[in-house]
């Protein structure tokens, strides 16, 4: 759970600031820092696309997950459910209206993602928090944002982080046993493609529906299994 912790850090430390700073952090410099992160997303992703030992099965995996996630609309799907859950929450005005705007809004920001479930997956059955770390850059410059503009209440969304974010990874590192290094290999791989796609969008290159793709987690190390059986 190294990268969830650090992530938490980052949340809290950009929360505190943003609500120190105000208003007087540069809209230059907060996209400027965004694509750095985009560039190292980038790079991320493609040493972990490139970790594959066989492009066939990353292809096959990509575009059967696709599909199946685009018949299942997984990113409508989120999307939609994140946004009832705000609307349910946020209703009403200032007060405990407010903290809970600010609550609600920075947790389905920072929780809800393919980077949030990649990231922890990636953490949990391989100890490498890169993924992680990463985000959590991105989610301490977004709490600064959050927390000059919406106050103290973006603070508890790190609670949710690591309640949620580190679930994914402590059961991910149950999962481990049943993996072998081929399987966990592959799902790294095809893995690396979304956090690539995830970058282009920070780059504001492309907008890809990343979330269609997740499927293609499953499915990759499920072929290398039906393959080893052969």
């Amino acid at each position: 759970m190294t990268g969830t912790w650090i992530n938490v850090a980052t949340v809290l430390c950009g929360g505190l600031l943003g609500r120190f700073l105000g208003n007087r952090f540069p809209d230059k410099m907060r996209q400027t820092v965004v694509a750095g992160l985009g560039l190292v997303t980038v790079v991320i992703g493609l040493q972990l696309a490139l970790q594959t030992t066989d492009v066939l099965i990353l292809l096959g995996s990509l575009l059967a997950g696709g599909i199946i996630g685009e018949l299942l609309d997984l990113d409508g799907r989120i999307n939609r459910a994140a946004q009832r859950v705000e609307d349910r929450f946020t209703r009403g005005g200032e007060g405990s209206g407010a903290l809970a705007r600010a609550w609600v809004t920075t947790s389905l920001l920072f929780c809800v993602g393919p980077l949030t479930f990649t990231g922890a997956i990636q953490d949990g059955l391989t100890g490498d928090y890169h993924l992680l770390a990463t985000k959590a850059m991105l989610d301490g410059f977004a709490a600064l944002a959050f927390g000059s503009a919406l106050g103290l209440g973006v603070l508890a969304s790190a609670g949710t982080v690591l309640v949620y974010q580190g679930g994914l990874s402590l059961a991910a590192g149950a999962a481990k046993a049943a993996l072998s290094t081929a399987m966990i290999g592959e799902m790294s791989a095809a893995g690396g493609v979304l956090v690539l796609a995830i970058g282009l969008g920070l780059l504001e290159l492309k907008a890809i529906r990343v979330a269609n793709f997740l499927p293609a987690l499953v499915i990759a190390p499920a072929v290398v299994a039906v393959l080893a059986g052969f």
